[in-house]
């Protein structure tokens, strides 16, 4: 046979003919009808399973009876609304009342220990340290001696510079004397003015060395009693920093050693830039502010002061104030350097209606609490105003009076005017089933003794 017999026909070589334009926009329209049929199905199914009474779920007649014959809308059958809501079940809460206190107005803050006073102890004079008369870290007053230099050279300064006062004070009195006799002449007209002139000028300028070699002695003797070093102020000695026998000055950057006044003793801290004008009005009033010292846990005490001092300038990269507080700190429970936790009250504000911070609750309308209606256990959602804080209890402004019971837990669960009940409360037909069962049990026992 011919190479032509096995040739395809032309048809079966060309390609099968594209779909049109218009094939493909009603395939997707197909798709996309079945998507959205898909999804409203799956909504449908999403709703009745969150919508469907709680009694529903074994079916018909035999549903109701395993909820105790109550209807599918009823109370106990969930009906409008999740839980917590009306006609769904009661749930727990907790409650507390809204009470009448005084509240303060604090600003709490980190401090920072500072002493009231440092300075270093330095010798005024230069020599060798002859004596160390104090123990590292004992406490020293104003004016006690710490340590000793060799004094001699300045005691032989001294005595020199006594013995040149007295040798020109002797001259002076000479000159003093020629200068008397020489006036006693002049009235005598037995001597020429100009003798006792110059005479006269020679006493003046005697006058002035002696004055000057009195304040060289003065010098002397303030050299001999610095060699005695002293505190400047009152307080905690440090750490020594030379020992007997090295030669000390007063250019010394180290000194002998470093004194800190513990008591009193300030703590400063940082209040921020919205603040300030609160703060400014109560030193305005000449108002003492009390400052209290607390730890790092803000659990204890250590020390209880009052406010001294503002800074005038705001720091732009933290937008707040420097401030200063001051504690007697008689126990010595703040040390330098020592980080706490400050709380400045501010103001006191008195019969403020106060309840728990988690009864207050905020929602797109504002702040708001619910109510407890004590008669009929439901709750009421009240819009209210807050005020100030404090660690756990909120000042309510408006909206809430005196005795009046707020929830404090479970208030995730509620919307207005749902039933709660109280921890302590029996839920309903508790007796009731108890007393069924029990009976039902004591049925049982009576039957089977009966059978045996």
């Amino acid at each position: 046979m011919s190479m032509d017999l096995h040739t395809p026909p032309k048809s079966a070589l060309t390609s099968p003919p594209l779909p049109s334009p218009e094939a493909k926009r009603r395939k997707r329209l197909i798709g996309t009808v079945v998507a959205v049929l898909a999804m409203i199905g799956l909504a449908a199914l999403a709703w009745y399973l969150t919508h469907r009474p709680a009694g529903g779920v074994a079916g018909g007649p035999q549903g109701a009876a395993a909820q105790g014959g109550a209807p599918a809308g009823g109370p106990g059958g969930g009906g409008r609304g999740g839980r917590g809501g009306r006609g769904g079940p009661a749930t727990t809460v907790g409650v507390a009342t809204a009470e009448q206190v005084d509240i303060p107005v604090n600003i709490d803050a980190l401090g920072t220990v500072v002493a009231a006073a440092t300075a270093t102890v330095r010798p005024q004079v230069s020599g060798v340290l002859q004596k160390i008369q104090f123990t590292e870290g004992q406490l020293v007053k104003a004016g006690q001696v710490l340590a000793t230099v060799d004094p001699r050279p300045f005691q032989m300064a001294l005595l020199q510079a006594r013995g040149q006062r007295q040798r020109d004070e002797a001259q002076l009195e000479s000159a003093r004397l020629t200068l008397s006799r020489y006036r006693t002449l002049l009235d005598q007209d037995s001597i020429a003015r100009q003798e006792v002139d110059t005479q006269a000028a020679l006493v003046k300028q005697l006058e002035g060395t002696v004055m000057t070699d009195r304040a060289s002695e003065g010098v002397a003797q303030l050299n001999v009693g610095y060699t005695q070093v002293k505190a400047p102020i009152s307080g905690r000695v440090g750490l020594r920093t030379v020992d007997i026998g090295n030669l000390v000055g007063s250019s010394d950057a180290n000194g002998v050693a470093v004194i800190t006044q513990l008591a009193p003793i300030d703590v400063e801290f940082t209040v921020p830039q919205d603040q300030v004008p609160a703060l400014q009005g109560r030193i305005v009033q000449n108002a003492k502010l009390p400052a209290t010292a607390l730890d790092r846990t803000r659990t204890d005490t250590l020390a209880a002061g009052s406010f001294i001092a503002l800074d005038n300038q705001v720091d732009v990269q933290t937008g707040t104030v420097r401030a200063k507080a001051r504690f007697p700190n008689t126990d010595g429970k703040l040390f330098p350097s020592q980080f706490v936790n400050l709380r400045l009250q501010l103001n006191r504000i008195e019969n403020a209606i106060v309840v728990p911070v988690t009864a207050l609750r905020h929602g797109t309308k504002g702040d708001f609490v619910y109510v407890l209606n004590a008669a009929d256990k439901t709750v009421a959602q009240r819009p209210v105003t807050r005020g100030q804080a404090t660690v756990d209890k909120v000042q309510i402004v408006t909206g809430l009076k005196v005795g009046e019971q707020v929830i404090t837990e479970g208030a995730d669960r509620l919307r207005d005017g749902a039933k709660v009940t109280l921890p302590g409360d029996r839920p309903a037909g508790a007796g009731g089933q108890r007393g069924a069962g029990e009976g039902q049990g004591e049925g049982r026992r009576q039957r089977q003794g009966a059978q045996q």
